[in-house]
Formats: structure tokens, C-alpha cells, sequence
């Protein structure tokens, strides 16, 4: 396994994400879970768990990984950024004073292959980057036993351990939460360009990819921006990668209004002018919802909330009516 610390004068680097938190002893970093206890960066929530529960593929959202599908999902708590807009701040921005771990890996692989229709694990609800050694045991004993694994993160991690993880990890969902890095340093307290990396990254690592970006009016709706982002994913990760704009709402620190529907609608229309596949998230509209084959049109895919119904797809998750490749990952349910 690769070193995630190094020393830095008197205190330890964490090499973990590109905040490199130089830190004393007895102090953790800007994520609240990596701490200097030493002679050593530790992770104090391993095995800490904040989220259980059986989920259905596209809640992560993953919409072209084995769809119709469900997925054990899992989280912990604290992140390394610090969103003013974060939808799981309760977990992601809090850290409990007792750290107990409740689930053993045992369990949650037990637990995993014992439901039918269960393509494997997720890693998610808070940021799954700063739980690296406990995401990876868990992965590789899951991938022991046939399970399938995602990370849904914000991908703000330095590409050396990403390529390991790249290593453990088939499923990507990456936060893009914004086209320009005002947003990122004003809103996040990170920056865009090693997001943009770790997407170049993963995407040409060959495992599945998919990203959201949460449309907040005023502070990342411009139509330029949104014509620019998607032409850099179709430029530089591929046109086929799916791409979800979800709807935000206002929570912990931000109050901008909802997004509405007709600006929804707008950036969807935009972005479907350089990629295969966009969608809706977290909207009543009936746009962006289903998947149609960008080669003849045919609709293959027809979505209500998380209920999936999977139609004009051969075995192999081509199209029938044209043998155009939509899903590499399928399965009929």
C-alpha cells in the first residue's frame, strides 16, 4: 500500500488529498478524521459507520452500472471539503466525540451477498476519500467474493492514491460542483483544477464514470459555464459519459432559492448539445429521466423515481433496434 503521510519538520504531511494538512501531533485535518497520533496519520473512523442501507443503483446516481439494479450502501462521517451548501452536512461537517465501529466487514459482505438482485457495495453519503483504508479493505474483500464496487465522491484526491483506488473500485460517481474555480474556493474551500485531474484520471483508467453537478441559481447556472463544462467532459472524458444535473435545494448554510424546473430544462438542453446522455435529478419534470439511444433514437430506458424498466436492450445491453453499445455494465434483472 502506498504512504499517505510523510514528514514535514515536526509534523506529518497527509498526502492523502491536495489540502496536504501539515499537522501535530494530536491534531487532525481539515476532514476531521485523519490524525497525527505519532508516529503516524490515523484513521480514527475506521469501521465507523454513519449510513447503512440497500439502495437502488440510480440513487447514487449511478444510471449506466448495472441498471435496475440494487446496492449496499455504506458511510462514515466528515470530508475534505467544507460545501456551504452541503445536502449531508449533519454527517460530512460533524465528527462524533465517540467513534465506535459497529459493523465488521464480515457483516457487510454477508449482509451484500445475501440480497437478491445486490450487484455489491457503495461507498458513499459522506466522502469516501479521507476512509481510504477502510474503503479498501472492505473492496477487496467484496471483489473476493464477486461483488461489484462504487465510490461517490468529489474527487478531490491526489492521483497517486487514486490510482489505487482506481484499483479496488469499478463505479465512479464524481461531484463537478462547478465549472470555475470561484465557486470551488468561495463555496467549497478547495480547488477545481485536481477535481478536473481525477476525472482525467479514472476515465482513463477504464472504469465506469459518471457525474453530477447540483445547479444552485446564481452561483453555478450561467449557460456559458454549462456550455464550457460539457464540452470539456465530451472533449477530454468522452461524449457517452452520463451526466446528471440535479436540483438543489436550500440547506445548512445557503439559501438561495430552489432551482426551478425551467432553468433545469434550459442547462439540460445545453449540455445534451455535447453529450450522449444527460439527466434530471430531483425533479418532477419528465425530461431527463429516460435513456434513449443516441444512434437511432430508440428508448431503452424508462425511469419513474427509482423504478426502472429496462426495454429494447439485448444481453448484452445493446440496442436492438440498431446494436448500438449502451450499458458495458448490464445485466437483466
Amino acid at each position: 500500500m502506498i504512504q499517505l503521510s510523510k514528514r514535514y519538520n515536526d509534523k506529518l504531511e497527509c498526502t492523502l488529498c491536495p489540502h496536504l494538512c501539515k499537522l501535530s501531533e494530536g491534531k487532525t485535518g481539515i476532514c476531521g478524521v485523519r490524525k497525527n497520533i505519532g508516529e503516524k496519520i490515523e484513521l480514527i473512523t475506521y469501521g465507523v459507520l454513519s449510513g447503512y442501507a440497500l439502495d437502488s443503483v440510480e440513487k447514487k446516481p449511478l444510471y449506466h452500472f448495472f441498471p435496475g439494479h440494487s446496492i449496499l450502501s455504506i458511510g462514515s462521517f466528515g470530508c475534505n471539503m467544507k460545501c456551504d451548501f452541503c445536502q449531508n452536512y449533519h454527517i460530512s461537517q460533524k465528527v462524533p466525540e465517540s467513534l465506535i465501529p459497529e459493523v465488521n466487514i464480515t457483516k457487510i459482505i454477508k449482509d451484500a451477498l445475501s440480497v437478491e438482485n445486490n450487484i455489491g457495495i457503495a461507498f458513499t453519503y459522506n466522502e469516501p476519500i479521507i476512509w481510504f483504508e477502510y474503503m479498501r479493505d472492505v473492496a477487496e474483500t467484496a471483489k473476493k467474493e464477486g461483488l461489484y464496487t462504487v465510490m461517490v465522491s468529489n474527487g478531490y484526491v491526489n492521483a497517486e492514491p487514486l490510482a489505487e483506488i482506481t484499483e479496488f473500485i469499478d463505479a465512479f460517481n464524481i461531484d463537478l460542483k462547478a465549472f470555475n474555480n470561484t465557486f470551488y474556493r468561495k463555496l467549497t474551500g478547495a480547488e477545481l483544477e485536481p477535481v478536473k485531474n481525477s476525472l482525467k484520471q479514472i476515465a482513463k483508467s477504464g472504469k465506469h464514470l459518471e457525474i453530477t453537478t447540483l445547479i444552485i441559481p446564481g452561483q453555478n447556472d450561467d449557460e456559458k459555464e454549462m456550455e464550457l463544462q460539457s464540452e470539456w467532459i465530451a472533449g477530454e472524458l468522452g461524449k457517452s459519459v452520463p451526466f446528471h444535473l440535479s436540483r438543489y435545494f436550500p440547506t445548512y448554510k445557503r439559501d438561495n432559492p430552489s432551482t426551478s424546473d425551467e432553468l433545469l430544462k434550459k442547462l439540460f438542453e445545453i449540455a445534451s448539445k455535447n453529450l450522449d446522455y444527460v439527466y434530471l435529478g430531483n425533479s418532477h419534470s419528465n425530461i431527463g429521466q429516460n435513456t434513449s439511444c443516441p444512434e437511432c433514437g430508440t428508448e431503452v430506458t424508462i425511469r419513474s423515481g427509482y423504478s426502472t424498466k429496462l426495454e429494447n436492450l439485448d444481453d448484452e445491453g445493446k440496442c436492438t433496434c440498431c446494436g448500438n453499445l449502451i450499458y458495458k455494465n448490464f445485466t437483466f434483472s
